[in-house]
């Protein structure tokens, strides 16, 4: 089945973004990935190691996995449980590990040991997914690419960008609303505002750069989780574009 191409949004929507992503710029022109890397290797294992894990739990352990690892070889000739002593306090650490051995065997046998800056190549590899692909070639330089992850969608949601849950339909909207050299960039601040103050459980909406560009789509929700709404009835949710 054909798939059908996504509608371009209306220009306003497409300022909106824009703005968005200047104010975000103004305000933490500092933004930058989190985890530590030396080489396009280090930091493709990091970002698999970095799924369900905190970035400063991953540098935690990282110095020490890539010293007894320092190329595509050496983890291509161990099994996987070689791996668990070096990041057992990661979380999925099992699945982590053999996604890696996983990885790193692939690009001995088909790239020379080394990352391809390539997105569906990328994805090909064992445990390389669509985001893990675009956040390597983001913060390589190597090719443009929206990655959603929690906080990008929890961020596009708010804004109104988006009701979609499957990140690559948030993603789709995300490139249509920005011109693709703003890409990478876009994706970074939407993680760090999404850490610092668009949070899942307590949004900080009250210093929050964005407050009058934001329809907050779903934070009166987030903010009385568990707690019983006042008044007649539940506040009215506002509606999204796909």
């Amino acid at each position: 089945m054909t798939r059908r191409a996504a509608r371009r949004p209306p220009e306003r929507e497409r300022a909106r973004a824009g703005e968005v992503v200047d104010r975000l710029e103004r305000a933490m022109p500092e933004a930058r990935i989190a985890l530590e890397f030396q080489d396009d290797l280090q930091l493709l294992v990091s970002v698999i190691l970095s799924a369900q894990s905190t970035d400063a739990r991953v540098n935690l352990v990282s110095p020490a996995l890539f010293a007894r690892f320092p190329d595509a070889a050496a983890y291509a000739r161990v099994e996987p449980e070689a791996l668990w002593p070096f990041i057992r306090t990661l979380g999925l650490f099992r699945a982590k590990a053999k996604a890696i051995v996983g990885a790193m065997r692939a690009l001995q046998a088909s790239h020379g040991g080394r990352v391809p800056r390539d997105r569906a190549a990328l994805e090909a590899l064992p445990g390389v997914g669509r985001k893990t692909a675009g956040v390597v070639l983001v913060h390589l330089g190597a090719g443009e690419a929206f990655p959603v992850d929690t906080h990008v969608g929890r961020v596009a949601r708010r804004l109104g960008f988006t009701r979609e849950r499957d990140p690559g339909k948030v993603e789709d909207r995300l490139t249509l609303l920005l011109p693709r050299e703003r890409w990478g960039r876009a994706h970074q601040l939407f993680v760090w505002h999404g850490r610092r103050t668009c949070r899942a459980r307590s949004p900080a909406c009250e210093r929050c750069v964005l407050a009058d560009l934001c329809p907050k789509v779903g934070v009166a929700t987030a903010r009385s989780r568990g707690a019983r709404p006042s008044g007649s009835g539940r506040p009215a949710r506002r509606r999204a574009p796909a």
